[in-house]
């Protein structure tokens, strides 16, 4: 059976004091308290993060490794399932050689973080995401409560020390991804076992590793065990088929559980998890924080962290004019964080300002998706950006690394139109605010996150408007065949006069406005850049 020794005891009475005392304010500096109605009152909606609308995020870590997308972590520990048979084929079996053998095979030999956030911000990002700590449990950064950290393995660099002198220096704000608090949950599969074939019923590698096995190894003096967070729901002897295994992960570890994990050891992985998320937060002082989470993590723990967050912030700027995202928030919990909406849209302007996060593939780096040509394009990602602007959010887009720290000549391609649009557009887009309506069209988004293979193709009759300086910014969403009419522009619906239609980078343009609409027609030429945006004058329309 699996020695939990050390494990509990007085480590855990430690960390469980820790956490107590934040939860009752003792741990918490400063004015704004370990609750919601205090960090709903204490915070206010940064003006920056109003006027960027749109982000780049390195979501990368050690799973860019075997080049074969996302939750290669969990899934290699998975049998019958392709990352499985992918591990099997390239590395070995999960009894011999785990995941932490792939973490130390990420070596970010060719990373140029100074490179890398020049070009972001040359494809039109006013804000940068580093992922801090990924499920697979290994902090990206110089961390002082966890010992699995790209300073001891892999890279041997500080990886979110390196972006964010990189960001800071291009004048880009710089947030953090904390994804750590599903970890130890998220690594029960590596506890289990093959249910079938010549290795039936032999445990993966975190069920016996131990500090002691490292010796003259290249992880000696680490513990295993502080990776892969020990047993919670290990599976049980005796599983004798692929299907009721898969059953037994589903049923068990597979829950998306926001609370900590129970018991005393559940405590101490909560108050290690703010020591470590706190310990983020000083070295770094990052402008943004996201959390993959509902709500904010680990109960107790990640509402004391937000405070810890506002509070710091105070004490830098004299206001909490940071940015700390949830997912799936109460009425409440939106006036203390913003929401996001992963891989998600909105059907109507939103009176708070809130994010949307996607991809232009898999998260982490995925080879046979870019090799069949499976990014989403330039003008797909401009087309979300309007979407998403013209209901009051912003877009943060990650952009695929490959393990030595480069990308691919798609990315490179598609950054490259981005950028090309934005010299363009920018102005439409930046500093702007939702108008009376965001739009028209008939394409109706499908609702809440992970909807986006739901989503239809956006067409000319898809329009989106901001406003700002004095009038109005209108994006077609594709490039119309003949006239275009957008009702919402009439003189009824709008209540004003149109002076001036302009196509950014182009010049006048031949409109009429009636009462029933604004109909347009864009010059032949100019159509290198995907999603026409147009600049409208007049009186009465703001």
């Amino acid at each position: 059976m699996f020695d939990r020794r050390g494990l509990i005891g007085s480590a855990a009475a430690a960390a469980t004091t820790l956490l107590s005392s934040q939860a009752a304010g003792t741990g918490v500096r400063g004015r704004v308290q370990p609750g919601w109605d205090s960090l709903a009152a204490s915070w206010r909606m940064p003006d920056w993060f109003r006027d960027a609308k749109f982000g780049i995020w390195a979501h990368w870590g050690a799973q860019a490794v075997p080049e074969f997308g996302d939750w290669y972590g969990r899934l290699m520990y998975v049998q019958g399932d392709p990352f499985y048979e992918h591990h099997l084929k390239h590395y070995s079996h999960p009894a011999r050689s785990g995941f932490m053998e792939i973490e130390n095979l990420w070596k970010a030999q060719a990373w140029e973080p100074e490179t890398l956030i020049d070009l972001y911000k040359k494809a039109g990002a006013r804000y940068f995401m580093a992922l801090a700590c990924h499920h697979d449990n290994l902090d990206t950064f110089d961390s002082a409560h966890h010992a699995w950290n790209t300073l001891r393995v892999g890279p041997r660099r500080d990886i979110v020390g390196g972006w964010e002198k990189a960001a800071r220096r291009a004048g880009l704000r710089f947030g953090v991804s904390n994804h750590a608090s599903h970890s130890w949950h998220w690594w029960q599969t590596a506890y289990g076992y093959d249910a079938e074939g010549a290795m039936q019923g032999q445990r993966y590698d975190a069920w016996h590793l131990r500090k002691e096995h490292g010796t003259g190894t290249w992880w000696e003096g680490l513990d295993p065990q502080e990776l892969y967070n020990g047993p919670w729901y290990a599976a049980p002897d005796g599983i004798t088929s692929v299907k009721a295994m898969n059953d037994w992960h589903a049923a068990h570890d597979g829950v998306w559980s926001e609370d900590a994990p129970p018991g005393p050891r559940g405590a101490a992985y909560a108050a290690k998890w703010l020591a470590r998320q706190q310990d983020l937060v000083a070295k770094y002082r990052p402008d943004l924080v996201y959390f993959d989470d509902t709500g904010l993590p680990l109960g107790q723990a990640g509402i004391a962290a937000a405070a810890d967050y506002y509070n710091r912030a105070i004490d830098w700027h004299g206001t909490p004019d940071v940015v700390l995202t949830g997912k799936q928030l109460t009425p409440l919990q939106r006036q203390g964080i913003v929401e996001d909406v992963e891989r998600g849209f909105a059907d109507a302007i939103r009176p708070q300002p809130w994010q949307t996060d996607t991809c232009l593939g898999s998260w982490f780096y995925d080879r046979p998706l870019a090799e069949r040509k499976g990014y989403k394009s330039a003008k797909q990602v401009l087309q979300r950006l309007c979407d998403v602007v013209a209901k009051n959010g912003c877009l943060l887009l990650s952009v695929p690394l490959r393990a030595d720290g480069t990308h691919d000549e798609q990315e490179m391609g598609i950054l490259a139109d981005l950028g090309r649009w934005f010299a363009v557009n920018g102005t439409g887009i930046y500093g702007t605010r939702p108008w009376r309506v965001f739009g028209e069209g008939p394409n109706v988004p499908p609702k809440g996150m992970q909807s986006e293979a739901e989503m239809k193709p956006y067409t000319a009759q898809d329009i989106r408007i901001t406003a700002g300086g004095g009038g109005l910014n209108l994006f077609l969403l594709d490039w119309p065949e003949g006239e275009a009419r957008i009702a919402c522009l009439g003189r009824r619906a709008s209540d004003g006069v149109i002076e001036r239609v302009t196509l950014n980078g182009g010049g006048p343009v031949r409109f009429v406005q009636d009462e029933d609409g604004l109909r347009l027609t864009l010059p032949a030429g100019g159509r290198d850049l995907p999603v026409p945006g147009l600049r409208i004058e007049g009186r009465g329309l703001v």
